[in-house]
């Protein structure tokens, strides 16, 4: 969604700070739309993933041994769990379900074990998706791994319907230090979560939006842009642009000025 208002009135985009990490991949299309539409990209990770320790996870009272399923939402969720499997000295069981909310989630898997001896259950891409595959194992006992942040789609439902489940919180989500950026100013700054919104305000608490443009992909994120006050000038995804790279490009083409 590009914000209305009127094209006379939409100033350039010069410089972009992606609220992410930079691609390791150099057909990234961030690079292309930056070469395209001669910009200045920048990449700056504003949330990092910190640990729970196995001493912290103890004090949840989870023993991974009495469930039959886990349900994971992210490779960060795939890694710390494993890890505190190893921490744990728990051999996870052969027979033990995993319900992966994507493709990528699914074939992450690997690195820790063998997926083709494992019984896994793919989703496409969204919660929505694997509450779907979810249903038709009503009698699993699902362990959720998850951050101390996390969407409330999957934990909601199975308390909803009476699941046998638990919630393990096994890493955190925190907010990176980004004095360094005080004086730096962008034209746009696209976030892709509602940490990212969060993180922004933990380091300038009185950060005023002036002309600086806002993207933001997925409807939390959106929705967390408008609760902290900020206005929203591009959402992702878009019918015919379902990527944030598509979805700025968009808005690039009438802010600067560019024949569609």
């Amino acid at each position: 969604m590009v914000k209305t208002e009127t094209l006379a009135i939409m100033k350039k985009v010069q410089s972009i700070l992606v609220s992410q990490p930079k691609p390791t991949n150099e057909n990234s299309p961030y690079f292309e739309l930056a070469k395209r539409y001669q910009l200045q990209v920048d990449f700056r990770p504003f949330i990092q993933i910190e640990p729970v320790t196995l001493k912290e996870f103890r004090k949840q009272k989870i023993n991974i041994l009495d469930f039959t399923a886990v349900i994971f939402t992210s490779r960060n969720a795939v890694d710390h769990f494993f890890r505190l499997c190893k921490e744990s000295k728990i051999e996870v069981p052969a027979d033990m379900k995993y319900f992966c909310i994507s493709e990528q989630t699914a074939n992450y898997l690997q690195k820790y074990i063998v997926v083709r001896k494992r019984k896994i259950f793919t989703g496409l891409r969204t919660a929505t998706d694997l509450i779907e595959i979810i249903k038709k194992h009503a009698n699993e006992k699902y362990i959720f791994p998850c951050s101390d942040i996390r969407k409330n789609d999957i934990p909601d439902f199975l308390k909803e319907e009476s699941f046998h489940y638990k919630e393990a919180v096994i890493y955190r989500t925190v907010a990176c230090d980004l004095s360094d950026l005080s004086n730096v100013n962008y034209d746009m700054i696209a976030f892709f979560s509602p940490s990212g919104i969060n993180s922004l305000f933990v380091n300038f608490p009185d950060f005023e939006q002036k002309e600086t443009r806002i993207a933001a992909f997925g409807s939390s994120t959106a929705k967390a842009v408008k609760d902290s006050g900020l206005e929203l000038d591009v959402q992702a995804p878009l019918p015919n642009a379902p990527s944030m790279t598509g979805a700025i490009e968009l808005y690039i083409k009438q802010a600067n000025g560019i024949e569609m």
